[in-house]
């Protein structure tokens, strides 16, 4: 288990790598705004945690596992964000600032029942199909009927 803080670097870093291809201790610093000293910090931690592979001055990959959980917390961010935006009709900037501070929160069983709720409430997709923010296919799956 790792910090909230760390969730935010990785999170940060998989999205650094979706958009350019590869991910600098630059990018993510002007990213996040702090300092590179933070982010070669948090680097290491997560390459004790097995999160990512990274050498001093080389390139930083995720492993598999940080790279799954990175998109739990996406999908964590999202379904709050669906929640607020879509069933409580909260404008968007509003929606996006709570979901950020909400999703750091809120538990796994809480999520996988607001998935479900949301889903329901909006049509997107029956949940009943054992939906588990832990499991890889589902996520996919409700992220296509999402998007």
């Amino acid at each position: 288990m790792i910090s909230k803080s760390l969730e935010e670097y990785l999170k940060t870093m998989y999205v650094l790598k979706k958009q350019n291809g590869n991910i600098r201790v630059t990018d993510i610093a002007n990213n996040m705004n702090c300092s590179k000293a933070s982010v070669n910090k948090a680097i290491y931690n997560l390459k004790d945690n097995n999160l990512l592979n990274y050498e001093s001055y080389g390139t930083i990959e995720l492993t598999e596992d940080g790279e799954n959980l990175a998109k739990k917390i996406l999908e964590v961010y999202d379904i709050v964000y669906l929640f607020l935006r879509e069933v409580l009709n909260i404008e968007e900037e509003e929606a996006k600032r709570e979901a950020e501070k909400m999703k750091l929160s809120l538990s796994d069983e809480t999520i996988n029942k607001l998935a479900k709720y949301v889903h329901k409430v909006l049509g997107l997709n029956d949940l009943n199909c054992g939906y588990d923010i832990n499991k890889e296919k589902c996520r996919d799956c409700v992220r296509r009927k999402v998007n």
